[in-house]
């Protein structure tokens, strides 16, 4: 029998760590990866980057970019590193989507992956790192069988955009600083796959108060030039304190 107090105190102490890490060590370890859904706009349509998988399994297929999460990461440090891997931008608007656990759905080993949807401006991106990892940009109709589950990750990202975008200006962060009343349209159809009538649409986004419009005009699309607008994120920002939300 131990009779110094101390000592017994810390032998069960001990004995209750390794009893713990035991339970720890005895349990099946899983994967976790983050991939990430990237969509741009060109003016005309929406599209997602895409990298073409240089090992096996399902070499040479198209897949989403991204990673393994790694011990000193959370789940936002690994999207934001994986975005940076391979556009060279930070401070991306992006949103936690949705985790997909399927037991089989890795054929290599169990993994399981969180998803993340962001959104650049295609023009801003480093076109470098995109030929450096032989990724492409395809429009939604366009989208080749990628791997594992990820045309059903793709499919569920662009519903949640729609819903957002149908509600919030994270449009927005597709268009260049300064853009068009139809290229904002050409925008909205592209992203909610529909047409939308022009006359009601200008009449709408005017209603709401959110842009500022400029004295600068676009004059590539015809001689009389169209005018240019910006976002005006502090008049979207005073509205939302009143319940205000974007409606197309």
């Amino acid at each position: 029998m131990c009779n110094h107090w101390f000592l017994c105190k810390k032998i069960y102490f001990s004995l209750k760590l390794i009893t713990m890490l035991k339970g720890y060590f005895s349990e099946y370890k899983v994967f976790l990866a983050v991939d990430c859904i990237i969509f741009g706009f060109d003016d005309e349509d929406l599209k997602v980057l895409l990298i073409q998988r240089d090992f096996e399994p399902e070499k040479g297929k198209w897949s989403l970019m991204g990673g393994f999460l790694k011990k000193e990461e959370t789940l936002d440090d690994a999207a934001s590193r994986v975005l940076f891997k391979l556009t060279g931008m930070h401070n991306i608007y992006m949103e936690q989507l949705y985790s997909f656990s399927e037991v089989n759905r890795d054929p290599v080993d169990r993994t399981i992956s969180t998803s993340y949807y962001a959104i650049v401006n295609i023009d801003k991106h480093n076109k470098e790192l995109i030929k450096n990892y032989n990724a492409k940009w395809f429009s939604l109709s366009k989208i080749p069988d990628l791997i594992f589950d990820h045309n059903l990750i793709v499919d569920k990202a662009v519903r949640r955009l729609r819903r957002r975008t149908s509600i919030n200006p994270i449009g927005f962060e597709l268009l260049p600083e300064k853009f068009t009343m139809r290229q904002l349209q050409k925008l909205y159809e592209a992203i909610l796959d529909k047409e939308i009538d022009k006359r009601n649409f200008i009449n709408k986004i005017n209603s709401m108060d959110i842009l500022f419009k400029l004295k600068e005009k676009d004059m590539s699309s015809s001689t009389k030039g169209s005018y240019l607008y910006k976002f005006d994120q502090q008049k979207y920002d005073e509205k939302q304190g009143n319940n205000f939300y974007l409606k197309i």
